[in-house]
């Protein structure tokens, strides 16, 4: 990391397993590393590049350890993820997810190792990597997407045409009411359905569109991916080609219903919006066998009305999911262009909370993230 190594090995004495895995720092890094034990087996980085480790290869990665420590940091106290990539190359600077666990802690066969285990092997606990295996809702944070695919359809000509929506909205054959703060969301442009989420414009935007138009914009930002290898095979983020009817379709509009999302998922969209609309794919390692070309999946003038509409920052509160998202386009204090994917899981809105881990990272707030 660096230059500094995070994993090494140490003699163990046993003929049948001379070495076992060590972890420096390996609560900070565990999210990059995996984990390598003796008896529980190995994962994530550990586990996709085990015959270069077994051969005494180094695996550089791309991880700055200046971000992973302000992801971490900003997000000790909660059950999240954040993912920050460089916008234009798409290496991982960081990726976090909490609460952490210490890799070292259970890499041998000891019956410590053992209890170690026993407290850390819950499905939805410190082993399970957020930042690219928990898919869930986006709520608002995925009208970005919807209005991309408004531009670069010409359904709309730019983000201040008006779209001549009623405050509520109902899809055709539908009961289910879309609705929008009647002072910001009547008749609103681009601009200020994005800022205000305004659920009746997206909805609307939906039903004019179809589901093979939306599909089409959110694939070509990486959904219905399941092949999505860091190399680190993260899950797969959906979103809905046959939509049960028009409810469903306009639900996915507002990131609801079939749409789910990974928090890789979603810094790879603003990084799209961010990188004029080439899509970059993620990676943690430097070799050149995990790089790949970008790929054109929005027009420059699609990304450059949807950069002045929503500047470098969105959040985002899902209520059914309890899911709280904070995403930002934004320059590192060095000036390296980055994109900022925070995901918070509570029973109340902690948009404040992930916004202020998203300012850490950014470098935009003190030490203490006050």
């Amino acid at each position: 990391m660096a230059g500094r190594p995070i994993t090494g090995s140490k003699a163990t004495g046993h003929p049948g397993a001379p070495f076992q895995r060590t972890y420096t720092e390996g609560e900070l890094y565990s999210t990059v590393t995996g984990y390598w034990s003796m008896a529980f087996g190995r994962v994530g980085l550990d586990g996709v590049m085990a015959d270069d480790v077994q051969a005494g290869k180094d695996v550089p990665t791309t991880i700055d350890p200046n971000v992973q420590r302000a992801a971490f940091e900003g997000l000790r106290d909660q059950r999240g993820a954040a993912v920050v990539l460089d916008t234009e190359t798409g290496a991982i600077l960081g990726q976090v997810s909490t609460p952490s666990f210490d890799p070292g802690a259970f890499s041998g066969n000891s019956g410590a190792d053992a209890r170690t285990w026993e407290t850390l092997k819950d499905v939805d606990g410190p082993l399970r990597n957020r930042a690219l295996r928990k898919v869930e809702n986006p709520g608002s944070a995925i009208h970005v997407l919807v209005a991309a695919a408004a531009l670069e359809s010409g359904l709309l000509a730019s983000v201040d045409a008006p779209t001549n929506n009623p405050a509520v909205y109902i899809a055709p054959g539908s009961t289910t009411r879309f609705s929008g703060d009647p002072a910001h969301c009547t008749n609103a442009t681009l601009r200020a359905a994005l800022r205000y989420a305004c659920e009746n414009v997206f909805a609307h935007i939906a039903s004019d569109l179809g589901a093979d138009a939306l599909a089409s914009t959110a694939e070509e930002a990486g959904f219905n991916n399941d092949k999505m290898d860091t190399p680190v095979r993260a899950f797969e983020s959906t979103w809905p080609r046959e939509p049960q009817n028009a409810t469903q379709l306009a639900l996915a509009a507002g990131g609801l219903s079939e749409v789910k999302v990974t928090p890789m998922q979603m810094a790879m969209v603003m990084a799209l919006i961010s990188n004029g609309g080439l899509r970059v794919h993620p990676r943690i390692t430097t070799d050149p066998k995990w790089s790949m070309p970008p790929h054109r999946a929005l027009s420059e003038r699609t990304t450059e009305q949807l950069r002045s509409a929503v500047g470098s920052s969105f959040s985002a509160w899902v209520p059914s999911a309890s899911a709280s998202w904070a995403l930002s386009a934004t320059r590192t204090p060095a000036g390296r262009p980055v994109a900022i994917a925070v995901y918070i899981s509570s029973p109340s809105d902690a948009t404040a909370q992930a916004i202020r881990v998203a300012q850490r990272i950014a470098g935009d707030s003190p030490p203490d993230g006050q």
